[in-house]
């Protein structure tokens, strides 16, 4: 297998030192060969990963740009003391990041006066309780936890269902279909039967594991029109578009979630392995993943929350499903991972 990684790395740095030296940012050529995500920058993050991870204070590895704007390995790090990290790989450099531990992102404070800093605010407030139907984007849970975000309301032929994360409405894989979930959550005050929007109709079991390869962290709860609406507050973004959208690193990103309010952030990285925290049921690698930069961009309570491009003709197109984070940064299950896996579709405009 090491073999194999050095054969792969040796074709990878040839082709791209035929297009480019190994300092400064990439001319056009260069990103035909190592694009945000192309093949070649692909190939090394894949022969490289392995060998990262396994370096200690390391918590993720994907494709992402160097400060110059070079396509890049970026090293998500837990403190700034990580030792044993390269510069570069042959002609790949590695941009490293220092993130923090990275943890699923359950309740969090109740909202504040503006949530999001100003992307909230106008008098809503996402934890509390909202007349039927309700809005995407605030408070909702299993009984069993404290607080989560509704990201959507999804559709399966005319079946209706709320979609959210597994830890959000399966209780980390430890609910039974058939749970009734609630708006708000049981944390923001929410409680069965009066506070009911619907019950859980499927997610997708996380394996907890540093050697698994979860792509998601989803469940859905089936609903209805009368009880879930498919817009988010009067002050958020709207109503997210049906069709979705790949993103790449440097997209404009926004969310409505239940602590935060609306936020929008920038992409870091793509296709991203990372190890998540869940306290109690243990560390789960998740593989495929997006990372988001910026530090008010997510905290506890805002997990569920529907990622949709920002701005341009694909404003509002679904992207990514939040579920983790740190203080400085928030990742994402692209959200054609969790719409293929429930068999699902974004039921939007």
């Amino acid at each position: 297998m090491r073999l194999f990684r050095l054969a792969l790395l040796s074709l990878f740095t040839v082709a791209l030192a035929a297009c480019a030296g190994n300092d400064g940012p990439t001319s056009p050529a260069d990103d035909s060969l190592v694009s945000r995500g192309g093949l070649g920058l692909a190939a090394a993050v894949q022969a490289h990963q392995e060998d990262l991870m396994s370096i200690p204070g390391v918590v993720g590895v994907g494709q992402g740009e160097t400060a110059a704007g070079r396509p890049a390995i970026v090293v998500l790090a837990r403190d700034g003391g990580v030792r044993g990290v390269p510069a570069a790989y042959g002609a790949v450099p590695i941009r490293v990041i220092v993130t923090g531990e990275i943890h699923a992102l359950p309740q969090g404070p109740p909202c504040p006066p503006k949530c999001g800093g100003g992307g909230g605010g106008g008098g809503v407030d996402p934890t509390a309780r909202f007349d039927r139907p309700v809005p995407i984007g605030v408070s909702t849970g299993h009984p069993d936890i404290t607080a989560g975000t509704i990201g959507a309301r999804a559709r399966r032929g005319t079946t209706v269902y709320a979609l959210s994360n597994n830890h959000v409405y399966a209780d980390a894989n430890q609910a039974s279909i058939g749970d009734v979930v609630l708006q708000p959550g049981a944390f923001d005050g929410g409680s069965a039967p009066d506070d009911a929007i619907g019950n859980l109709a499927d997610f997708e079991p996380i394996v907890f594991s540093t050697s698994a390869n979860n792509r998601i962290d989803a469940a859905i709860a089936v609903s209805s029109t009368s009880q879930l609406g498919n817009a988010t507050p009067s002050n958020g973004y709207g109503t997210p578009r049906t069709t979705t959208a790949t993103v790449n690193v440097n997209d404009r990103v926004m969310k409505y979630g239940r602590t935060t309010g609306q936020t929008k952030g920038r992409v870091l990285a793509t296709n991203t392995t990372v190890n998540v925290n869940y306290g109690s049921p243990g560390v789960a690698r998740f593989v495929g993943q997006i990372v988001i930069g910026g530090g008010g961009f997510s905290q506890g309570g805002d997990s569920g929350s529907l990622i949709v491009l920002e701005r341009g003709s694909g404003a509002r197109r679904p992207v990514g499903l939040l579920f983790a984070g740190s203080s400085t940064s928030t990742i994402a299950n692209p959200i054609d991972f969790v719409l293929d896996a429930l068999n699902v579709t974004i039921d939007g405009e």
